[in-house]
């Protein structure tokens, strides 16, 4: 079958382009799919294509972030590509942190359906578990209720597609009772890479705390840095802080205010944007893998890659992480999300018993491992599978004359 992806992509910064590229990557070594196209953002630099069989990828960049013309854009491709099924790589804001143009792009898995085209949506959040205050959304509540209704809407539109696939069964569950939909699926986030033989064993130097993602709106590093500060004044001196990523679209200076406001602090490292060559090394590197959230938005893509690396975590027991502690396995040492001291309590207990931490690494490393993303492509391909029209073998139908 010939099959599109409508993805961010590297080198694409766009929310979810990671995921898109591992998708690729795993479905381009499927038996079943003839060709991959994948309907991309635009970028300056060419697509990282970096894997085996990416001759068989065909790349359109067929459309930008926030731009009114995607929704436009977007179909047309679809229309000339022509494929036998289209997997949406999608979250709410997607296509644009404008409103307008965001609710456009998710507009299309229903307006494709409607054309006769067979559409999948993986949503990677619903609006119904993301705290809009938290999220940086809006602290009005009347604005809360307003994008609350809109985001039903949505819903109630993405819900049109043929298939509609979810990362954590609570989604599922609530999709159902509140849009009465029998057209959701649980397909899990899966881990990206899982290495075949991680090193449990802590190098020499010193222990890197590490933080990984978007920051500034229900991510906050603050609360990191001062448990270290913490921790290094009950005499654990040989203490680094990795801040590894980007701010948030929606506190766009909110690194570059923190790196002020601790310029002072030792052994702090900002990384910037991390490529995703480079994922592999900062997660190798850090000796334990903090979330330093106060709510989530979706199925957590930074602990399948703790896991995959063979990483102990310390996180709050909250929304989709919990969830996920629960569903597929992984462990951690948890803090309150409000409390310093708290968080400060739980990376001490993990970095002075090396017994403990190499327990957490390896229950995480079992969870990734079990759900790999060439399991979850697999999943993929069976949905895919129940939307392609049954075709009847010659000696069939002769027979049947």
């Amino acid at each position: 079958m010939k099959v599109a992806i409508v993805t961010s992509f590297p080198p694409s910064k766009v929310t979810l382009n990671e995921y898109g590229y591992h998708l690729a990557k795993n479905f381009v070594n499927k038996e079943d799919i003839d060709e991959l196209v994948l309907l991309t953002d635009k970028t300056k630099a060419p697509k990282q294509l970096d894997f085996e069989n990416s001759d068989n990828v065909k790349v359109n960049e067929c459309w930008s972030f926030n731009s009114y013309k995607t929704i436009v854009s977007i179909f047309r491709a679809v229309l000339s590509e022509k494929p036998d099924v289209i997997l949406f790589n999608l979250q709410f804001v997607k296509f644009g942190d404008k409103k307008i143009p965001a609710a456009l792009g998710l507009l299309l898995p229903m307006l494709l359906r409607f054309v006769g085209f067979k559409t999948i949506v993986l949503l990677h959040n619903i609006m119904e578990t993301v705290d809009l205050k938290q999220a940086g959304f809006s602290n009005n509540k009347i604005a809360q209720k307003i994008y609350s209704f809109i985001g039903s809407s949505i819903t109630r539109c993405i819900l049109k597609a043929n298939i509609v696939a979810v990362t954590i069964n609570k989604y599922v569950e609530i999709l159902n009772a509140k849009y009465k939909a029998d057209n959701v699926v649980l397909v899990p986030h899966g881990s990206f890479e899982t290495v075949k033989s991680p090193n449990f064993t802590l190098s020499k130097g010193p222990y890197r705390i590490m933080a990984f993602g978007k920051f500034g709106t229900y991510k906050k590093v603050e609360v990191m840095i001062e448990a270290a500060k913490i921790l290094r004044a009950q005499g654990m001196k040989n203490i680094e802080v990795i801040i590894a990523g980007t701010d948030s679209p929606n506190t766009p200076g909110y690194l570059e205010s923190v790196r002020q406001k601790y310029n002072d602090v030792e052994g702090l490292v900002f990384t910037g944007y991390v490529e995703e060559h480079d994922v592999e090394r900062i997660f190798t590197e850090s000796t334990v893998v903090v979330f330093p959230y106060t709510a989530t938005t979706g199925s957590s893509g930074v602990l399948h890659q703790a896991g995959s690396y063979g990483k102990a975590v310390v996180m709050p027991d909250i929304g989709d992480l919990a969830l996920l502690v629960k569903d597929e396995g992984y462990k951690g040492e948890f803090f309150n999300p409000d409390n310093t001291a708290s968080l400060a309590l739980a990376i001490g207990r993990i970095l002075n018993n090396d017994d403990y931490r190499k327990e957490l690494a390896m229950a995480n490393y079992n969870a990734a491992q079990a759900l790999s993303m060439d399991k979850i492509t697999d999943m993929y391909l069976q949905h895919f599978k129940t939307l392609q029209p049954v075709k009847k073998s010659k000696e069939k139908l002769i027979g049947n004359i």
